[in-house]
């Protein structure tokens, strides 16, 4: 029978030589795939069909006298496969899923943080002038109520009292930036 014959069942030669190459290698060549993917059954699926496509591409390679030689050249297609598959992957970046961009941080506009630090600097200027030394002192330059209280000649209970009257103060000003300011 040539390659297009029909035989009674309405298959033809290529098709029942396919299936018996799968049914009689398709085990051992899923094995290895399966090996070859690291246990990926679905990737070792799809290159096993691809493997099959490439032995109906090329019938001359089933025409073997002795159907058992075929083994090999099929267990090399589906490596080289394997391979081409692995190499693809690794010249492209990972695929990330939705939960790792759920996770991702947000990164803030610039133009909000301009336009807040503007917002802050107004409401600093309508403290009274011992609010907002004190202030500048503790928040913007990181002293501690001791180092403040030294280089502004007061007690540290003062200093304290300051700031927390001005920070009340801000919250006032600031409605939006309440939470932003304890």
């Amino acid at each position: 029978m040539t390659a297009g014959t029909t035989l009674t069942h309405g298959t033809t030669t290529a098709e029942h030589e396919l299936a018996a190459l799968q049914r009689e290698h398709g085990r051992p060549l899923f094995g290895l795939l399966l090996r070859l993917c690291d246990g990926d059954r679905q990737r070792a699926e799809d290159l096993l069909q691809e493997t099959l496509v490439r032995a109906w591409q090329h019938p001359e390679a089933l025409r073997a006298d002795d159907f058992a030689s075929v083994r090999p050249w099929l267990l090399t297609v589906a490596r080289r496969l394997a391979i081409d598959a692995r190499r693809a992957r690794q010249a492209r970046p990972p695929e990330v899923g939705d939960a790792a961009l759920e996770n991702t941080p947000v990164c803030a506009d610039h133009a909000e943080q301009a336009a807040a630090a503007l917002d802050v600097r107004e409401a600093v200027k309508t403290l009274t002038p011992e609010h907002r030394e004190v202030l500048v002192l503790v928040y913007f330059q990181g002293a501690s109520v001791a180092e403040a209280a030294t280089a502004l000649g007061i007690p540290a209970g003062t200093v304290k009292s300051r700031a927390f009257y001005a920070l009340r103060a801000l919250r006032r000003v600031l409605p939006g930036y309440a939470t932003d300011l304890r």
